[in-house]
């Protein structure tokens, strides 16, 4: 029997003849033994010979395209049983040539990912031909935007054999801001120099398909990082250009206001003092100059020469400074105060105001009756004002600080307060109050 080249998922035959060399007819079953009997038919199956006579039947072989079927030298034996003399039975051999073809199944995973720089896929690849075979991954990507890189980058698959290569996509510089970038490409997994190898050994190909993939790179910098940036810019400008200079002219103006009292005071006293001549006009002077120390409206006169000094303090005093802590729930008001004590003025001459967690709602700073100024919370965190001249706060008067809290702040602590809290600090000169 001749040598048979067949290809996987195709169909190639021969032919046997059968002959009764008996004396007696004789009937014959026609059995297909070997690895290729799953793939391999006798046609007839059965026949039955005179004496002497012959019968040609036919060997159909079909092998399956499919990786079980191994390429290569197949034994195809062909059984011939005598129904009457089976000890007379016959197994001719031949030899059938599955001829090689490729496949290969490749599948990537996942099909997109998103990243800042770079992303991790996976790629798979099945070997569903019938012969062993190289494989090489590789990828592309239109505007080499990406650079893309496997691991391994080579594998040997038997038949049937399946195999695994991590493949790392990474752009080649980052997005710092704006929309996100959508690269595709493309990966696939064949074999190595695959024109060659099939003009050589004459193999079957089933070319494999490009697997498509996609890459969305993120910006570092989101599109709503930069509206909250810009926003937060203007609010700057709008600070340091219209609101900061419109609070230190009103503290200025309030402390020149206040000064300009101060020094009117006294002169008042020595001009009631001066205009009287005789003893009772002094009397009365000193009279007036008593009340008005009282009601706290200004300083008082004890005579016309010590009424020039008004609230003021006998000679320089000392250097002084006193804090007050205010803290308010939100909706509520709160007050703090320092009284000066018996016996003394105290020259103010520097304020500190401090909302170190940004609360927001309103401060009123007051000397005694006199408002010297009033901010909103959420226009500054500390704040400060000077005076040449100091602002006179007699004996039994208060600095008062009042704060209404719409709202608490958030510290550096990173949590919102439960309270507004802010802190003025006051500095001047302590003396002693002229009698």
């Amino acid at each position: 029997m001749p040598t048979v080249t067949v290809s996987p998922g195709t169909e190639a035959t021969t032919t046997l003849t059968v002959r009764n060399d008996g004396d007696i007819v004789e009937a014959y079953t026609l059995e297909v033994v070997g690895d290729s009997a799953p793939w391999t038919t006798v046609e007839p199956a059965r026949v039955s010979l005179y004496p002497g006579t012959s019968q040609t039947v036919t060997v159909r072989f079909a092998p399956p395209r499919s990786h079980e079927v191994r390429a290569g030298e197949v034994p195809v034996g062909i059984r011939v049983l005598p129904a009457e003399h089976p000890e007379l039975v016959a197994v001719p051999e031949m030899t059938v040539v599955v001829e090689p073809f490729r496949e290969l199944r490749s599948r990537l995973e996942p099909g997109r990912r998103r990243g800042w720089l770079g992303a991790r896929f996976r790629a798979s690849v099945q070997n569903r031909g019938n012969a062993p075979t190289d494989v090489v991954f590789g990828g592309r990507q239109a505007g080499e935007e990406l650079r893309l890189a496997f691991t391994p980058e080579r594998r040997t698959l038997e038949p049937g054999e399946s195999a695994e290569a991590g493949l790392r996509v990474r752009a080649r510089k980052l997005i710092w801001f704006g929309a996100p970038a959508t690269w595709p490409f493309e990966v696939a997994a064949a074999e190595p120099e695959t024109e060659g190898a099939a003009a050589e050994d004459g193999r079957q190909q089933v070319p494999p398909e490009p697997l498509p993939g996609e890459f969305v790179q993120l910006p570092v910098l989101p599109k709503w990082l930069l509206i909250v940036l810009a926003a937060l810019i203007a609010l700057l400008l709008a600070w340091f250009a219209l609101v900061r200079p419109a609070v230190q002219s009103a503290a200025k103006e309030a402390g020149t206001k206040a000064a300009q009292e101060e020094n009117r005071e006294p002169q008042g006293g020595t001009a009631t003092g001066g205009a009287t001549d005789d003893g009772k006009g002094q009397g009365e002077a000193k009279g007036q100059g008593t009340t008005s120390g009282a009601d706290g409206s200004g300083g008082a006169g004890t005579g016309g020469g010590s009424g020039s000094t008004g609230g003021g303090g006998g000679g320089d005093g000392a250097q002084s400074s006193e804090t007050i802590d205010v803290q308010t729930r939100a909706g509520e008001q709160g007050i703090g105060t320092h009284v000066v004590e018996d016996g003394k003025t105290f020259g103010v001459t520097d304020i500190v105001v401090a909302n170190f967690q940004g609360d927001e709602g309103v401060l009123t700073i007051s000397f005694g009756k006199r408002k010297i100024t009033t901010i909103a919370l959420e226009t500054f965190r500390n704040q400060d004002y000077h005076w040449v001249t100091p602002i006179q706060v007699l004996e039994k008067d208060a600095i008062t600080v009042s704060v209404t809290c719409s709202k608490p702040g958030t510290p550096a602590t990173g949590t919102q307060a439960s309270k507004c809290h802010q802190v003025l600090n006051v500095s001047g000169r302590l003396s002693d109050l002229a009698r």
